[in-house]
């Protein structure tokens, strides 16, 4: 397992120390690590266009960075508006250098509860389909171009089912396994395909949760670091690296040791998305 610093064979062996000129698209840019992300490549002086379904809070952004941020207030569930935003943002400013599938979800699930369908639904609807609905107006402009990074957030939640996540956990294995999917069809093409799986960062989906969570990151150092593994056009990354070793072990224990060890642990509380 690759930490955040490692760097994948045919990688690019120096960070790119300017950003000034990026063109970057950020979905669920108005709250947690997607407005992290946004301030950082803003505060760099790249062009961001920001999706997230809070208007108000997009508008908020772009005012405090005037002339930068372009404001798409959409759901990532519908394809159509996706496909419009990025044609409006391709025609108005050009082909981005990055697009980052970031809009997400969690909550709490438990399949005995037949009112919890529609909480897996949605879960599954915006981690996974969105970032399939956010790359591809993209994918075939970039490979046109010869140019430009996909980078999709994923998690370490993805590498084993978690009690009273399943909806989180299957989405975020179903992002890992696509985005390696997305990686190998755009091999050579020009454009590379990042995932990036974080452990804990604080933001208001990790504030409800009731249990330990070891190395958690503020969101900007979060951001931070995404940027530096981005930069790099690293094709796997666990951030903090802390949590890919940490993964690494959960992945490696057997089964039966896994569940006896997990059966008791605390669940996320279930709730209303």
């Amino acid at each position: 397992m690759k930490g955040e610093g490692g760097r994948g064979k045919g990688e690019k062996s120096s960070i790119l120390d300017s950003q000034s000129c990026l063109r970057v698209v950020i979905s669920g840019a108005s709250g947690g690590l997607g407005l992290a992300l946004a301030r950082h490549y803003l505060e760099r002086g790249a062009i961001v266009a920001a999706f997230a379904r809070r208007a108000t809070l997009l508008q908020a952004l772009a005012a405090e960075f005037p002339g930068q941020v372009h404001c798409y207030a959409l759901d990532v569930r519908d394809a159509v508006a996706l496909q419009q935003a990025a044609g409006d943002f391709v025609g108005r400013v050009g082909l981005p250098d990055i697009v980052i599938a970031n809009a997400g979800v969690s909550v709490g699930t438990l399949t005995e509860y037949a009112e919890d369908i529609d909480a897996f639904e949605q879960v599954i609807d915006i981690n996974v389909l969105g970032m399939v609905k956010t790359f591809q107006p993209f994918v075939a402009l970039m490979r046109n171009a010869r140019h430009g990074t996909l980078v999709g957030i994923a998690s370490v939640a993805g590498f084993r089912g978690l009690p009273g996540a399943g909806a989180y956990s299957a989405s975020k294995a179903a992002t890992i396994a696509y985005l390696e999917s997305l990686r190998v069809e755009l091999y050579g093409s020009g454009v590379k395909v990042v995932t990036l799986c974080p452990g804990y960062i604080r933001t208001p989906m990790t504030q409800i949760n009731p249990y330990p969570m070891p190395f958690i990151l503020e969101a900007d150092e979060a951001a931070r670091r995404m940027a530096r593994a981005i930069a790099r056009e690293t094709a796997y990354a666990v951030i903090p690296w802390q949590m890919g070793i940490a993964g690494a072990v959960l992945k490696s224990l057997p089964r039966w040791l896994y569940d006896r060890l997990f059966a008791r642990a605390p669940h996320k509380p279930r709730g209303l998305l």
